[in-house]
């Protein structure tokens, strides 16, 4: 058994809700039992990223992934890995290239293929301990600026490093500090947007989850940049993990003399607060989301003046996301030069990303801008499930669009992706297969945006509410031919005349499906048929009284009793469409492959 080793435990809200906490609670009990206490810890850490393949726990010093782990396995990797140092091989990840199980993470294409800066402490420390995070240098970022450098040097240095906004826009980050800190004012205020709504994405969730410290030291080296002395986390209630995690954070900064007043003797002061959104996606618009601290209703307001001339209670106002704060200690620590290396001459450093969808891998992902979407989705993801066919990738959100298989090649940058259509955003990425209709996938991101439109600028309110509607009569198989050219006209004016970026940006997927994959639109119309099978309205099954062998068992489970036939009097049977609802359970149940879809 090898000296000095720590059991790292997935805890983050995926891995919590497949059973992770008990599994750290029977962990310690096992290693107290067998004696171990003296040579082996158990960490409870923020998400280790693989998703897919929770509950996840690492065995330091040696990197061995076990994945899947549920209580009953503890006795056997205590025993069999702790003590005998012999591997748990069903708990290991089997390479789908060879087919044999491999242990150490460095050999597992998942994690070998990433570049981790942001997610440098998630999955490694424990969130709650402050020793933990400066025991990986934590808080020497603002250590440096404060006894080493003048506010307007921390701001160049930002500046150099080429950091641009994680948050969507993509908009230079020094740049922006250096607005709010040359607007005067007796007050201001920095705060960091957390109000991650966007479907399918948990980035900053994970962040302050797994590494809340790093977003209170780069919001602190900020403040000190911009002349701030108070901040605002603004985080939506659904992440109480995170919160909690943020809240502990924050009370040992203030122990540990990082926050509050006359910082590490500096004289600056600073002071940080939490505030819980309730859940509105266009809080994620930072006037939005201001108006809601002050206690108004969650709606954009015309800009100018902007946040960085009167923003929180009128005072100057710098608003980041998660991501962009947590790259500020790594840039101060290591310099712009350093961070320069990552990513491309006109995108800098690294992006998270979430991959969800119809991948073999979901999970959240570190990469340098500039990796292509092919290697995050076919090396890091590990291709798509069931192996099926890659038919489309949506990035960016609901307000991004969808790119087609001929576009896997195009590097993940801001310029890049805003020239093909879609868009960085926050880093949602939601991998599509061939049974997913393009047409309905367009409907279901508009319905979001229709559905959290604040409703304030008439554009987003009436606009998005017309082109849902026309998208859900061509799923029914309603559609028109000028339809087509009623919703890119819709799409356009919405685009041009909305508020803000909700409704500014509502229409990316609707004009990117369109774009990439207008056959499906005209099948729907034309042909009244969906080619992925997918919208139920224009679904027909079918039984091939060839292949039937007349058990009974679709017309025995069918709802609503619409298939007929009978064996006696070798009657085929056969599917009444007045009555068919298109459930599909008669061909699940077939085990002859007798009934078809079309």
């Amino acid at each position: 058994m090898a000296e000095n080793q720590r059991i790292l435990v997935c805890a983050g809200t995926g891995c919590a809700s497949s059973g992770a906490l008990p599994i750290i609670d029977i962990l310690k009990e096992e290693i107290k039992r067998q004696g171990l206490e003296e040579t082996v810890s158990v960490v409870g850490t923020g998400c280790q990223g693989f998703c897919e393949k929770g509950p996840t726990l690492v065995i330091e010093p040696q990197h061995i992934l076990y994945t899947r782990v549920t209580k009953e396995d503890v006795e056997e990797i205590v025993s069999q890995e702790l003590i005998k140092g012999e591997r748990v091989e069903r708990l290991l990840l089997i390479d789908q290239t060879t087919q044999k199980p491999v242990s150490s993470m460095s050999e597992i294409r998942f994690f070998a293929k990433q570049h981790r800066i942001v997610l440098h402490n998630c999955g490694v420390i424990d969130p709650q301990k402050i020793n933990d995070y400066t025991a990986r240098e934590g808080y020497k970022g603002i250590q440096k600026a404060l006894k080493e450098m003048s506010p307007e040097e921390v701001m160049e240095e930002v500046k150099k490093s080429g950091l641009r906004g994680r948050g969507g826009a993509g908009f230079p980050t020094g740049v922006k500090w250096g607005f709010c800190r040359q607007t005067p004012s007796d007050k201001k205020y920095i705060i960091c947007n957390a109000d991650e709504g966007d479907p399918g994405a948990f980035m900053d969730r994970s962040v302050l989850e797994g590494d809340p410290h790093s977003v209170i030291e780069g919001m602190l080296i900020g403040a000190y940049a911009i002349g701030a002395d108070e901040g605002y986390v603004y985080c939506r209630a659904e992440y109480p993990l995170a919160i909690k995690h943020l809240e502990i954070a924050i009370k040992q900064a203030e122990e540990a003399g990082y926050l509050g007043d006359n910082i590490l003797g500096s004289g600056f002061n600073f002071r940080l607060n939490v505030f819980a959104g309730a859940g509105a996606f266009v809080c994620g618009e930072e006037t939005a989301l201001m108006a809601s601290i002050e206690g108004k209703r969650g709606m954009p307001r015309v800009r100018p003046p902007f946040p960085a001339v009167s923003g929180l209670w009128g005072k100057p106002t710098n608003i980041n996301n998660v991501e962009t704060w947590s790259n500020i200690p790594h840039i101060l620590r290591n310099g712009a030069e350093w961070y320069t290396q990552f990513g491309t001459e006109k995108s800098k450093g690294t992006k998270i990303f979430a991959l969800t969808g119809k991948v073999n891998n979901t999970g959240l992902v570190e990469v340098p801008m500039g990796t292509t979407l092919r290697e995050i989705i076919f090396d890091i993801g590990d291709g798509i499930q069931g192996g099926k066919k890659f038919k489309a990738v949506q990035i960016g959100g609901p307000s991004g669009g969808c790119l087609p298989e001929d576009m896997l090649d195009l590097a993940v940058d801001y310029d890049t992706l805003t020239q093909a259509g879609a868009m960085v955003g926050s880093g949602g990425l939601v991998i599509m297969d061939e049974t997913t209709c393009m047409v309905d996938i367009a409907r279901y991101f508009l319905n979001f945006s229709k559905k959290e439109s604040c409703g304030k600028c008439t554009p987003c309110r009436e606009g998005t509410t017309r082109m849902y509607e026309i998208l859900d009569r061509i799923t029914k198989g309603e559609g028109k031919e000028e339809d087509l050219d009623t919703l890119e006209n819709l799409a356009y004016t919405i685009k041009e005349t909305s508020l803000c970026g909700l409704g500014q940006f509502a229409p990316s997927p609707i004009l990117a499906t369109l774009k990439y994959f207008r056959h499906e639109y005209e099948a729907h119309i034309h042909d009244h048929k969906c080619p992925a099978h997918n919208c139920t309205a224009l679904l027909s099954y079918t039984i091939d009284t060839e292949k039937c062998k007349m058990c009974s068992l679709c017309a025995k489970n069918c709802p609503t009793n619409c298939i007929s036939g009978d064996k006696k009097t070798n009657t085929p049977y056969v599917i009444d469409e007045d009555k068919c609802i298109k459930c599909g359970t008669c061909m699940d149940k077939c085990k002859f492959g007798a009934i078809s879809r079309a």
